[in-house]
C-alpha cells in the first residue's frame, strides 16, 4: 500500500505534531508499507508571520501535484491546513480521490490569541478546509465533542501514543537544583500560557525546557527560572527524569503529548482541567488537574512514580498506527479513470470551427 502523507510541519521542528507523524510514519514503514512525505524542507520556505521558527512553503502547487501523480497513492493523509496541505486537498478534490485529514492544533485559537479575530470566523475557514475529508482524525475527546459542536463532520478519534523505550523512568541527578523540581517541557510561545506556570509561588525549581519566539522575553521576565533547550530525545528523557512535577500551563492543545512522556518516565503532572489534560489525565489518572495550578503542582508531588509509568504504558504506537490505517480513504483509481471517462463521453460534442 502507498500512502501520501502531506504536512506543513515537519523536522527539524520540534513538536508534537511533527512527533506523531514521524513516529507513525516509521511504524509504518517497519510494516512494509510505503509511505512518502510531502513537507517544508523539499521547498523554499518563509517564516510564518509571528512564529519565525515554523517555514512554510512557497507556491507548492505545482511540485505536490507532480508528487501526487507520480507516486499514484492508494491513499492520502493531509496533516496540516498550511500551504502543502491545501495544494494537496486542491489536488485531491481535482483528481476525485478521497483523502483524510487530521485536526491536530487549535489553530484558531493560536490565530485569535496573535490577532483578536473573532473565533467563529477562523473555525468557518477550518471547517471549510476539513470538510471534503473523508475522515477528520482527533487526537482526544474532548475536541471531538467541541468539534462536533462547531458542524465539523467525519469525526474520527485517533489517539496518540508515547515511546515508552526512549523515555522510561532514570536517575533524577542529571539537575543539580533546589527541590522539588517543577518542570515545563514543549513549545515556548504564547500559546502555551507559560507565564500561568512561572508565576507560581511554588518551593524548589522552576524549569522550560524549548525553544520558541517567546522565550528571550520570558528568560528576562523570570530571571528566577532555568531555561534548557535539550540536544535529542536522549537528553530530554533525562531532563524529564530530573523533575518531581511536570507542570502543563496551557489552556489550547488537543492532547499535549509532552504529559505523557513526562508520564512515561514517573513524573507525575499537573494542569488545569481543560481539553488535552482531561484526555491525557482524566479524573482518576497519575496527575492533578485543578484552576488553582499552584495547589495542582504541590499536590502532584504525591503520586507514585510507579502509578504514572503503569498509564503511560497503555498508549502504545502500535495502537495510533492502527487506527490510522483504519481511517484512511482508499483511492480507487480505476474507478476514478472510469467515472471520467464516463463523464468526457456524456458531454455534448464542440461545434466545428466555422
Amino acid at each position: 500500500m502507498r500512502i501520501a502523507i502531506a504536512t506543513d510541519a515537519w523536522y527539524p521542528q520540534p513538536n508534537g505534531v511533527v512527533r506523531v507523524l514521524g513516529t507513525v510514519t516509521e511504524t509504518l514503514k517497519k510494516r512494509g508499507y510505503t509511505v512518502d512525505v510531502m513537507s517544508p524542507d523539499q521547498f523554499v520556505t518563509v517564516p510564518c508571520p509571528s512564529y519565525s521558527e515554523i517555514r512554510l512553503a512557497v507556491l507548492p502547487k505545482r511540485r505536490v501535484r507532480r508528487w501526487l501523480d507520480d507516486m499514484a497513492p492508494d491513499a492520502v493523509h493531509i496533516a496540516t491546513e498550511g500551504p502543502i496541505g491545501q495544494a494537496t486537498r486542491s489536488h485531491c478534490i481535482r483528481r476525485g480521490w478521497p483523502f483524510s485529514t487530521a485536526f491536530h492544533t487549535k489553530f484558531p485559537e493560536y490565530v485569535k490569541a496573535r490577532t483578536g479575530l473573532p473565533l467563529d470566523w477562523l473555525y468557518a475557514g477550518v471547517r471549510k478546509f476539513h470538510a471534503p475529508s473523508g475522515a477528520v482524525m482527533i487526537p482526544a475527546p474532548a475536541v471531538y465533542r467541541e468539534l462536533e459542536a462547531r458542524q465539523f463532520a467525519n469525526l474520527k478519534l485517533w489517539s496518540h501514543g508515547v515511546d515508552t523505550e526512549v523515555f522510561k523512568p532514570g536517575p533524577k541527578d542529571y539537575l543539580d537544583l533546589p527541590r522539588p523540581i517543577f518542570m515545563y517541557v514543549g513549545r515556548v510561545t504564547v500559546e502555551k500560557n507559560l507565564p500561568a506556570f512561572l508565576r507560581l509561588d511554588l518551593p524548589g525549581s522552576k524549569v522550560v525546557i524549548g525553544s520558541g519566539p517567546a522565550r528571550a522575553h520570558l528568560m528576562k521576565k523570570f530571571t528566577d527560572a532555568k531555561f534548557i533547550i535539550a540536544s535529542g530525545d536522549h537528553e530530554l528523557a533525562q531532563l524529564y527524569n530530573a523533575a518531581d512535577a511536570f507542570v502543563f500551563p496551557s489552556r489550547t492543545d488537543t492532547f499535549g503529548l509532552v504529559m505523557l512522556e513526562a508520564l512515561s518516565c514517573g513524573v507525575p503532572v499537573a494542569a488545569f482541567p481543560v481539553t488535552g489534560p482531561l484526555d491525557v489525565i482524566g479524573p482518576d489518572g497519575p496527575g492533578v488537574l485543578d484552576e488553582d495550578l499552584a495547589r495542582a503542582a504541590v499536590r502532584a508531588l504525591e503520586i507514585d512514580p510507579v502509578r504514572c509509568r503503569a498509564w503511560a504504558l497503555a498508549f502504545s504506537w502500535s495502537r495510533v498506527a492502527d487506527q490510522f490505517l483504519e481511517f484512511l480513504q482508499p483511492i480507487d483509481h480505476d474507478g476514478v479513470r472510469a467515472l471520467g471517462a464516463a463523464l468526457s463521453r456524456s458531454e455534448p460534442d464542440a461545434p466545428e470551427a466555422q
